[in-house]
């Protein structure tokens, strides 16, 4: 399982459409070996076809496909974009946080969502995540929350 480590995190990254979000978030999973490089454009099929359904709060996305469209193992990126980009949802855009989930068939993938939830259902994180000066904070942000 690969959560939010150093090489799957990117601040301040500039994106002009959602789906160039997307692919750039989906681009970490595949640079890290997590996921295959088609993964990303299955994201970018998905938020086409569905709309998006998966800006789950306020400022945050949480993009994914199916783990068969590309998923080597359960992972967790984060694009934070430099400006908050449209992503089309009325009520939590603009986005700025961009998780994108690598999921995966196995238990890995439940604790990996769980993680992630805890993370980002304190109000003070997603503002940390936002702030973090560099990828080390937000890695003491993540230690500090594990239980």
């Amino acid at each position: 399982m690969k959560f939010l480590e150093p090489s799957l995190i990117a601040l301040d990254v500039e994106a002009e459409t959602a789906e160039e979000a997307i692919r750039l978030a989906g681009g970490l999973l595949a640079d890290a070996g997590a996921a295959e490089a088609r993964y990303a454009e299955a994201m970018v099929e998905s938020y086409r076809d569905k709309g998006p359904y998966f800006v789950l709060a306020p400022h945050i996305a949480l993009p994914h496909a199916r783990a068969e469209d590309g998923v080597k193992e359960a992972s967790v990126s984060l694009l934070r974009l430099k400006k908050p980009v449209e992503f089309g949802h009325a009520a939590n855009d603009p986005v700025q946080l961009v998780f994108a989930l690598g999921g995966s068939t196995s238990s890995e993938h439940i604790t990996m969502l769980r993680k992630l939830t805890i993370l980002l259902s304190n109000p003070d994180n997603v503002e940390a995540f936002k702030q973090a000066a560099d990828v080390d904070t937000i890695q003491q942000l993540i230690r500090g929350n594990e239980q």
